[in-house]
Formats: structure tokens, C-alpha cells, sequence
């Protein structure tokens, strides 16, 4: 019989949100052990709901939703989007400007796909959401990693930025709110970027996903809406924002100077079409999410769990000898500093295995983040106060005598 060998392109890509680790934590839950999981950022598990007008329009709507739509989206759909785009104060952005996803997760990939031939470089954050590095490496293209400055809030390091860019650079990716950090960039910080793609006449994406769960009264800005001269993707949807991850809806939006991307456009629509459309039924709420009453907004403030889970974690983990963690400021996500010195660590990816098979709490080792030191893990704060708190505490003790 043939045997068939993966790709060697598929040899260098790394993502490791779901890999070896999370794959031996299935088998133990298969043989009845109890996993405490703070690795995937999905809420239904959790006991988040969608909000009710969502549910309800859902099944109003499920019944007319059986064939295709247009392969960039449902027209209802991208005006609720367009209008959300003029909210935000993304520039120039009409119906065809929009296009719809199964999750923003697909169009990542098409984006990269249409955009990268072989030796092309992109400018990625470390740490990343490595669906980004992934997609870009699939694509022919080489992933430059610039730096989330720690010390300054995890927000980029420009100068590292701007020293990574080359004449085969043809992009900047930004995660904004940062998703594993949870930091949220500000106004001054965007205003460089776009300055930085000016001078060299890169195109900007901004991953947004976690645009509507920002906390402490702060403010998310749309890089693009800073940006009118600049072409710009917007990527965001509602798995996060409505509680919804399952349903599987995103979308990415062209905004700015389109002419300098007439081709690369030309290609988003080609492979948009190839796939027909993203999925119906998901599309046939977004409207109503974004134009209702979000009830979602209720768990962000004081008092709403994701919240008072924030600042549960943020405080059990900075109480733990040898562990420091900047405090987020948006989405599900902290991502703590083990002290190396302190506790000898050299393998991240080991220290979540021995974590995980001593005492049962699943975590995401900070190199699944293509962050290159072994020193950092991420932790989702969606579980209920109680069930982190038994996290916490095994994770301390677990800390005690734990060496490499």
C-alpha cells in the first residue's frame, strides 16, 4: 500500500493550542480522570450563554436559511457589519468591502493564502494567536516575529518592529485586544504602527475578535479608523463577544486605499468564491447582535464573571512565589511569568505535561505561542471563582518542588 507523507510545509508549522499536550490531557480524560481546563478559550463549557434575542431570532430564522448566500455574505448581514464598521470609524467601507467567515479563524487562512508566494515575509507579534504564523507559513510565506514589550504592558515594541521590517516585508499583523496577553493598545501606540506601514507602504491586519470585552472603562480603537489612507483588514465576529463559538461567524472588513491592493483583492474574491460561502444560519443573527441590547456586556463590568474572574486570577497569580502576571485589560486571557531562576525551568512544553499529569489543571506552554523563551504560559480565566481557586492552589503547590 502507499504510504502517504505529510507535507513538509506542514513540518514547520507549529500549534500547539491544540497539540501533544492537550492530546495527552483527552486520553486521561477518556480513562475518568477529572481535567481542570484553563487551555481553550470557548465559553459554552463554562456555562455562558448566547444572548436570548440571539437564540430567539436563531430559530425564527433557521428555517429560510437552507441554501447558499453570496459567497462574501448575506446583504443584511454586511450592512449590520457596515454599520458596526461606522461605528468603530473605519473609513471607506461599503457592502462589498465586507466579507463573511466560518469563524475569523477561515478567513486568516484566505487572507494569507491570497497575499503570500514563497520567501515573502509578514510582521507577527511574539507572543501570537499562532493561527496567524500558521496560516502565513502554509502560505509560502516567512513569519518575523517582533516583540510585546512585558514591562510596558505587553504592548509592541516599535523599534523591534521597525528594525524586522525588509524589502520582502509586505505586512503587519496586530492582535488588538491581544489574545494570549489580554492588553489592549492605545491610540498613541496604533497612531506608530500605521506611521511605521506609511513609511513602508505595508498593509495593516488587526485582529479585533475581542473588540466588544474590554473592561476597566477603557476604549478599543480600530487601527484603520486611524489609518484612512493605508489598506487595512479588520477581522472580528461573535464567538467571543456573544458567547458563541460554535456557530462559527466572522468577518474582515477592506477599508483605506483599496487601488494599491486592486490584485490582492482580486485573489480574496477568488478564494472566497471557491468556498461558496461561510455558513447561513450564523450569519442570520448578526444583525441582531449587533444592533440589540448586548447582554453580554453585563459580564465585563463589576459584578459580571468574566470581570471578577479576571481579578480573581490576576491576584492568585501574582500571590504565588515565582509567578508574576501584568493584568489584562480585555478578552479571556493572562499570561504569567515563571521566575526561571527561581524555579528551574528550561522546556515549557514539559512544565505543562508534568502539570498537567500531576495534578490535572491543562495550560498552553508560552512556546505555543511562538514566544522563543521557556518562561511564560497562558491561562483562560473562564472557569467560575471557584473551580480557578482549585486551579490556583494546585498550581502553587505543584510549584513548591517542581524543577527541571
Amino acid at each position: 500500500m502507499r504510504e502517504f507523507k505529510k507535507s513538509c510545509k506542514l513540518n514547520d508549522v507549529l500549534y500547539d493550542v491544540r497539540g501533544p499536550v492537550v492530546d495527552e490531557a483527552n486520553r486521561m480524560i477518556e480513562s475518568g480522570i477529572h481535567i481542570l481546563k484553563l487551555n481553550i478559550g470557548n465559553p459554552a463549557p463554562f456555562a455562558f450563554r448566547a444572548p436570548e434575542e440571539v437564540v430567539y431570532d436563531f430559530r425564527r430564522q433557521v428555517a429560510d436559511c437552507e441554501g447558499y448566500s453570496d459567497s462574501k455574505g448575506l446583504f443584511s448581514t454586511r450592512k449590520a457589519i457596515m454599520q458596526y464598521a461606522q461605528l468603530k470609524n473605519i473609513p471607506d467601507v461599503g457592502i462589498n468591502d465586507i466579507y463573511t467567515g466560518n469563524g475569523v479563524s477561515e478567513l486568516i487562512t484566505i487572507c494569507m493564502q491570497a497575499l503570500l508566494d514563497d520567501g515573502d515575509e509578514i510582521l507577527i507579534p511574539s507572543p501570537d494567536y499562532p493561527l496567524w504564523t500558521a496560516s502565513a507559513t502554509l502560505a509560502g510565506g516567512r513569519t518575523v516575529h517582533y516583540i510585546c514589550d512585558e514591562k510596558s504592558d505587553w504592548n509592541p515594541d516599535l523599534e523591534d518592529m521597525e528594525k524586522k521590517i525588509t524589502d520582502r516585508t509586505k505586512a503587519i499583523v496586530i492582535i488588538n485586544p491581544n489574545n494570549p496577553t489580554g492588553a489592549l493598545y492605545p491610540r498613541d501606540i496604533l497612531e506608530k504602527i500605521a506611521d511605521l506601514a506609511r513609511r513602508h507602504q505595508l498593509i495593516i491586519f488587526s485582529d479585533e475578535i475581542y473588540d466588544r470585552l474590554v473592561m476597566d472603562g477603557e476604549e478599543h480603537v480600530s487601527i484603520a479608523s486611524l489609518a484612512p489612507d493605508l489598506f487595512c483588514v479588520t477581522f472580528s465576529g461573535l464567538s467571543k463577544s456573544h458567547m458563541i463559538a460554535g456557530f462559527r461567524i466572522g468577518w474582515m472588513i477592506l477599508s483605506g486605499s483599496k487601488a494599491m491592493a486592486r490584485d490582492y483583492i482580486e485573489g480574496l474574491n477568488m478564494l472566497s468564491n471557491m468556498r461558496l460561502c461561510s455558513n447561513v444560519p450564523a450569519q442570520s443573527i448578526v444583525q441582531t447582535a449587533l444592533g440589540e441590547y448586548q447582554s453580554v456586556k453585563n459580564y465585563i463590568v463589576p459584578g459580571g464573571r468574566v470581570y471578577e474572574q479576571r481579578n480573581y486570577v490576576y491576584q492568585a497569580l501574582n500571590d504565588i512565589p515565582g509567578i508574576s502576571a501584568v493584568k489584562p485589560k480585555a478578552g479571556f486571557y493572562i499570561f504569567p511569568k515563571i521566575d526561571v531562576k527561581k524555579i528551574h525551568i528550561t522546556d515549557d512544553e514539559q512544565f505543562a505535561l508534568d502539570l498537567l499529569k500531576q495534578k490535572h489543571v491543562l495550560i498552553v506552554q508560552g512556546s505555543g505561542f511562538n514566544w522563543k523563551q521557556p518562561d511564560h504560559f497562558r491561562v483562560v480565566y473562564l472557569p467560575r471563582v471557584e473551580v480557578l481557586a482549585e486551579a490556583m492552589d494546585k498550581l502553587a503547590d505543584f510549584l513548591k518542588t517542581y524543577r527541571q
